[in-house]
């Protein structure tokens, strides 16, 4: 309970408190938590009652309170938690109450480096089955490491900024030689996003039972993908221009903590990982994702079976050695259900287009300019209550 008045239906209960950037007017951006249809300004609450890093929330990006780490993640979640419950802070906190319509959200967080997987087994079986229909979908590697590629951290993008269509090399099968041009088969990926507050030293890998450690919490993400560029470049080393121009994603940051009630356990994994993919901490979480299309809603994918825990995927990443450094984000990659309405990306939607959807009578494949992606996003408890995620959206502009 709150005596913080929080809408009928809000995605940011008194038990969520996801952190992010604002700004408000012409004021610096600085850091603030969401709590029903306002936000907590916390630079100002912070100074007054002199709690350690009180700064910390007067600057433009979570980077400096992720580096906190853990101890202090948990004692800030603690601190607000106590704001928003007990009644004897409401005049501390309440003349520091902004709507959220009255403020534009920024970036959460400056990002470091970006990765992005390959985790759902029915993404990575649809997406065979369309490219490899004569072959067993699954590559042989799949299901013994958590595939990913590195993407660029530079073209991360705040929910809300127009999506320029990407141009680049493409060529169908029915072209004698490649062609320059803006993509024509230009696409979602309904993803969840990982962001990492505590570093680690090169050369010392992290295992899986240290997730929690490194892991502040959770955003939206939607990875845009140029479908035809990504077809034509990717042999042999994989995504590059299909991918890098723009990933959009959430402007408010779920912690771990709140996120853990809605844990799962791991889909059983055959054939049995290798001992460093092997640990205590393999859960996932019990979230769905809406898509919605120019308002219409196309697709509802669940998370909770994806096949690679995000402790399996941050455990992989850093195998080699490879450092994490504060602001890393690292991604899912698409989510998709063994349900057609449970496909995260247009691609395995219209099946490569050739099962058009049909929005208010007109064929829909690919993405055309003007079209208005928005992807919510809750979790859910086991005993049913609903944490919400907020939300990313972004609308294609032409090249």
């Amino acid at each position: 309970m709150s005596w913080i008045e929080i809408p009928e239906g809000s995605p940011f209960g008194a038990d969520n408190l996801p952190l992010g950037v604002f700004r408000y007017g012409d004021e610096e951006p600085r850091v603030g938590a969401a709590i029903g249809d306002q936000v907590i300004d916390l630079a100002p609450v912070a100074s007054a009652e002199m709690l350690d890093g009180a700064q910390l929330f007067a600057q433009p990006t979570l980077n400096g309170f992720l580096a906190l780490g853990r101890p202090a993640w948990r004692a800030t979640r603690n601190w607000l938690l106590d704001l928003v419950s007990n009644p004897g802070q409401r005049d501390a906190v309440e003349p520091h109450l902004i709507p959220q319509s009255a403020v534009t959200m920024q970036l959460p967080f400056e990002v470091a480096d970006y990765v992005d997987f390959y985790a759902s087994e029915q993404h990575a079986t649809n997406l065979g089955r369309l490219f490899r229909p004569d072959s067993e979908p699954l590559l042989p590697n799949w299901k013994h490491l958590p595939v990913g590629y590195h993407g660029r951290a530079g073209t991360i993008v705040a929910s809300g900024t127009d999506i320029v269509r990407p141009s680049g090399q493409r060529k169908s099968p029915t072209e004698p030689v490649p062609s320059f041009g803006p993509s024509q088969r230009l696409d979602i990926e309904v993803e969840l996003g990982y962001v990492v507050g505590t570093p680690s030293t090169l050369g010392t890998p992290v295992s899986v039972d240290d997730f929690e450690n490194h892991v502040f919490g959770v955003v939206l993400v939607n990875d845009w993908s140029a479908r035809d560029l990504q077809a034509w470049e990717y042999v042999p080393l994989g995504p590059f221009l299909g991918k890098s121009f723009a990933t959009s994603i959430s402007p408010w940051v779920i912690s771990l903590d709140a996120l853990n009630p809605a844990a799962v356990p791991l889909p059983a994994q055959d054939p049995p990982v290798l001992p460093y993919l092997a640990g205590k901490n393999l859960t996932n979480y019990d979230i769905t994702f809406e898509v919605r299309l120019n308002g219409h809603v196309i697709s509802t994918p669940p998370y909770r079976d994806t096949y690679w825990s995000p402790a399996q995927m941050l455990a992989h990443l850093t195998a080699n050695g490879a450092t994490l450094r504060t602001g890393d984000l690292y991604a899912s990659g698409t989510i998709s259900g063994p349900e057609k309405t449970q496909r995260g990306s247009l691609i395995e939607l219209t099946w490569a287009g050739r099962d058009p959807l049909v929005l208010d009578g007109q064929e829909h494949t690919f993405l055309q300019d003007g079209d208005e992606v928005t992807i919510t996003a809750w979790a859910t408890t086991p005993t049913g209550k609903r944490l919400g995620l907020g939300e990313v959206s972004g609308t294609i502009t032409p090249a």
